[in-house]
């Protein structure tokens, strides 16, 4: 049984006031999660920019391929017929818009849709399954759905190869590979919707229908739709492939064995130069002559700031920063706090060695 356009509307209409207002706070709160959590705003990782030129190449593609000129022509609107036009008549009219006559696969379908049971299902699945299937007749209308489907799938199960190819942890990595379920399902659900469309379809409504206008080119429609459809896919993919790689969305924070890591590795990373620096300094003063530069250096240095700080300028720039923009009570109060956090434990010490 097919759900009809005002059916969907109505749950639409019945649903979307309870959905929306919650999907608007859950993309709030997923987009301020990055901030939430300290983790940066960055350029796009060169392996995402790859998946996006790839996934925008195939969007457009599918978009390009939605467009009439690739389209199968349909006789009907080709020759502004009438579903009930007599077959005859039909392809006279076909012929004189074809400049060479008739073509062979013209013959086919000639022969293949002279009742309306046979036009209606061409309406359903083009002229392609009526002309090429060799097993399928009107008595069984699902033959034809049997054949129809390696067409239909066709488009969706390469665009899952693209989709596992943009989300593998191999060729894109970790950014990727965060998102190849809901690609695999999303993928898998617009094949799934368009073959319950297509196999549910009511055919014999276009029976009725005495105008050209009124006729339903199903099969032309799901064209439209099933590029759109994939085309929609990637592109959402690929926006949130960019947001969660660049940190904008969509961000997991780091569990606490990783902060515990990351801390870690910045610790040995500021002693291991701690260390280094202690080496060089022991260097200088163990060596006669760079000891000597070193001295002068830094004497040379006190001179220099001291004729600088001399410089009427420079004085009234320090006396405005110290008067207007610096706050001394603010900077006194911090730099006794972090002289007894420094000493404090040290005088702790030396008064227990002391005791004992």
């Amino acid at each position: 049984m097919s759900i009809s356009w005002g059916t969907i509307k109505q749950i639409a209409i019945l649903v979307g006031p309870m959905l929306l207002p919650k999907a608007i706070g859950y993309y709030r709160s997923v987009r301020a999660a990055p901030s939430i959590h300290g983790i940066p705003i960055r350029p796009v990782p060169a392996n995402v920019a790859r998946a996006l030129a790839i996934l925008f190449i195939t969007a457009a593609g599918f978009l390009f391929k939605s467009l009439p000129f690739f389209s199968p022509e349909n006789i009907f609107s080709l020759t502004q017929s009438r579903l009930q036009i007599p077959t005859d008549v039909l392809f006279t009219r076909l012929s004189g818009l074809r400049t060479a006559g008739l073509t062979a696969t013209d013959d086919i379908l000639r022969s293949k849709i002279n009742s309306l049971e046979s036009r209606l299902l061409y309406l359903q699945f083009g002229p392609g399954v009526i002309t090429d299937c060799q097993f399928c007749n009107v008595e069984d209308p699902k033959s034809y759905l049997y054949y129809a489907l390696p067409a239909i799938l066709g488009p969706y199960l390469y665009n899952l190869c693209i989709l596992a190819l943009v989300t593998s942890g191999l060729f894109i990595g970790k950014e990727g590979a965060v998102w190849r379920t809901t690609a695999t399902l999303a993928g898998s659900a617009i094949a799934l919707l368009e073959v319950y469309l297509v196999s549910s379809y009511h055919y014999q409504g276009n029976a009725r229908a005495t105008r050209l206008e009124d006729l339903d080119a199903f099969y032309w429609k799901m064209r439209i739709y099933r590029s759109l459809m994939i085309a929609a896919v990637d592109g959402v993919i690929g926006w949130v492939l960019y947001l969660s790689s660049t940190n904008r969305a969509f961000v997991n924070p780091p569990s606490t064995a990783e902060r515990v890591e990351t801390a870690t590795r910045i610790v040995e990373m500021m002693r291991s130069k701690l260390n280094a620096m202690g080496i060089v300094r022991n260097t200088v003063n163990r060596d006669t002559d760079l000891r000597t530069r070193s001295q002068n250096y830094w004497v040379q240095e006190s001179m220099i700031m001291g004729a600088l700080m001399e410089d009427r300028e420079v004085i009234d720039g320090v006396k405005n920063a110290l008067e207007n923009r610096i706050n001394m009570q603010t900077i006194a109060t911090d730099a006794g706090t972090y002289a007894e956090n420094i000493l404090g434990p040290i005088e702790a010490d030396l008064g227990m060695n002391g005791q004992t």
